[in-house]
């Protein structure tokens, strides 16, 4: 019986301990402590479209520039050369020059060529407006941003990040008040045209039909090619099928090279300074010239001297920076009274 309560005690104590026990708050959970939050890196931002490796420090030194010119047709065009190959040994960047010799299929030619030696840059003055899609279109896949120079395209202007040179249409349209002015009566005119589907050719021809009062008529138009030793026959031709001061009593010409050469013509069948009205575009040293001999009545200028702007544009866009999408020169119109007195002071 001793032994019995004994066991009896025994059992009841370890009862009694297992219901305390059970009976204690839960300790609670320890939590693993949580990682550090790892900080993403910031996506590197996307450079411009052209910028250069070297952007935003980049400096002439490091630019390639492609100029394929579209030919040596005439003074305007020497001048315009002259003013980037200067440009490049003054500021020291590298210029990839070509001559096209005014055909479209050179000028394409040397653009791809300069596509495969990653150009920084190319800067094209276009022979004429169309055709030339598809090799801008290989330029931009290639990286490489193009300014277009002088003349225009027709190519879509996403292809290309700027164009710099004269407002076409308004030299047209300037030559046009020249001849309202001169006849406020009525006229009949001869136009002596540029490259045919050229920009400059195609907005002078505009202009001066969209200012040229109703009762001034253009008795007939063709093309001299932007040249003097094409425009001579031409002009020539003219006068072979009409009489001038009868027939016609004024010239519009849209270069000062055609009407140097139109001007030899007018000489040979006896037509003296003044006896037409004669408005030419440019403005260079002939044709101030010309002025001043007495054979053209206002010269609508036409700046050829790009190349600092056009640098200044290609660095711009090697470091990454905009530029406006449409830069256009400063122009004006010049007249015989003071032609004299600026010639010296001509630079083309």
């Amino acid at each position: 019986m001793k032994i019995s309560n004994v066991l009896f005690r025994v059992v009841i104590l370890l009862i009694v301990a297992e219901l305390i026990v059970g009976c204690q708050p839960a300790a609670p959970a320890t939590e693993a402590p949580a990682e550090p939050a790892v900080e993403e890196a910031p996506a590197a931002a996307e450079k411009p479209f052209g910028a250069a490796d070297c952007a935003p420090n980049c400096t002439y030194a490091d630019m390639t520039m492609c100029y394929p010119q579209l030919g040596a047709e005439s003074d305007w065009r020497t001048a315009n050369t002259a003013s980037f190959k200067d440009e490049s040994a003054n500021l020291g960047f590298k210029l990839v020059f070509s001559d096209a010799q005014q055909k479209q299929e050179n000028q394409i030619s040397a653009i791809r060529s300069c596509i495969q030696q990653g150009v920084s840059v190319i800067a094209l003055p276009p022979v004429v407006e169309d055709g030339f899609e598809a090799v801008l279109t290989e330029a931009h896949n290639a990286g490489i941003p193009v300014i277009i120079v002088d003349r225009s395209v027709s190519a879509d202007p996403s292809l290309y990040m700027s164009h710099i040179g004269s407002d076409m249409v308004l030299e047209g349209e300037r030559a046009a008040e020249e001849f309202n002015k001169k006849f406020p009566d009525g006229a009949a005119v001869l136009e002596l045209s540029g490259t045919t589907g050229s920009g400059a050719a195609v907005g002078r021809a505009e202009g001066f039909r969209n200012k040229l009062n109703s009762n001034i008529t253009i008795l007939d138009s063709q093309t001299g090619n932007f040249t003097r030793a094409e425009a001579l026959p031409v002009m020539q031709a003219f006068l072979q099928k009409y009489e001038a001061g009868t027939d016609f009593q004024g010239i519009f010409i849209h270069n000062d090279d055609m009407g140097i050469g139109a001007i030899e013509a007018l000489k040979a069948a006896g037509v003296k300074p003044g006896d037409l009205f004669i408005v030419s575009v440019d403005g260079t040293r002939g044709g101030f010239q010309a002025m001043i001999d007495g054979w053209f009545q206002a010269d609508v200028e036409c700046n050829p001297l790009l190349g600092p702007q056009v640098a200044e544009m290609a660095l711009k866009l090697m470091n990454g920076e905009t530029i406006e999408r449409e830069v256009l020169t400063n122009e004006t119109v010049y007249y015989p009274d003071n032609a004299a007195e600026l010639l010296p002071s001509r630079q083309y």
